[in-house]
């Protein structure tokens, strides 16, 4: 069984005391190997434990003893409460912090304040196990031991992890809003297939391009990039320009 009794060992002693059940069941039932309550009936095991009734505990019934006397091999079924006792969560209050670094606590404290001023004294609390009082009286320096503080990192001392001081502090900023940069350079991301020289994305898109500058042009521009010029053409326009400005000295 995936559940055992409460005490199984004073269960078991009590079941091989006052009933025909076997060492099998009673194992079964208890959680126990079936040659240790074969020891517990010998008396070799579970000496001076005195036998705890499950029927008045209401762990098992007489009619489930019953069952198991008259078939051994019958699996008995603990009894389920029927109330449901719901589970005391421990509430977040200060940590707990050994005597022997109590006196470090200060040392911590100071160190916080000063390094990290934007934490707030919930998170100190936190970290290092202190009260307002005593964050206040290290703010202020009217701590009885202000004299001899010195700022000590608290992951240093033990106080707290490395992680947690971190988590923190980033905390602590997100609330201030620091750390954000308003005009900050987007991220960078993969560059998209087309512009991969090589894949087959990247010749698709040439060629689509290619179609799209055929389509692009104009009747007009094509049959001005199908003129032919001859040599004599060009030299004879050459010759044109050259005398141009001459003939207008001789008529000044």
């Amino acid at each position: 069984m995936s559940n055992a009794p409460l005490m199984p060992k004073a269960t078991a002693v009590w079941l091989v005391e006052n009933t025909a059940l076997t060492f099998r069941q009673i194992a079964d039932y208890c959680n126990l190997h079936e040659l240790e309550v074969k020891g517990i009936a010998d008396g070799d095991v579970a000496t001076g434990i005195k036998g705890l009734d499950p029927v008045t505990g209401g762990q098992l019934t007489r009619d489930e003893i019953k069952k198991g006397e008259a078939d051994p091999t019958y699996a008995l079924k603990i009894l389920v409460s029927k109330v449901n006792i719901p589970v005391q969560k421990s509430t977040g209050g200060p940590r707990y912090t050994p005597v022997s670094r109590r006196g470090e606590r200060p040392d911590a404290i100071m160190w916080l304040l000063r390094n990290h001023p934007e934490l707030p004294e919930s998170a100190v609390m936190k970290l290092v196990g202190t009260t307002k009082t005593t964050i206040a009286a290290i703010r202020d320096r009217t701590h009885w031991n202000a004299s001899n503080i010195k700022p000590v990192d608290p992951v240093s001392l033990g106080l707290c992890s490395q992680l947690e001081l971190d988590f923190a502090v980033q905390k602590a900023a997100r609330k201030a809003g620091k750390g954000q940069v308003p005009d900050a350079a987007p991220a960078r991301t993969l560059i998209p297939a087309a512009e991969v020289l090589g894949t087959a994305a990247n010749v698709a898109a040439v060629a689509a391009a290619a179609v799209e500058a055929e389509k692009a042009i104009t009747p007009e521009s094509a049959k001005n990039d199908g003129k032919q010029y001859s040599a004599d053409s060009v030299f004879a326009k050459l010759k044109g320009l050259k005398l141009e400005p001459s003939e207008e000295s001789s008529k000044e």
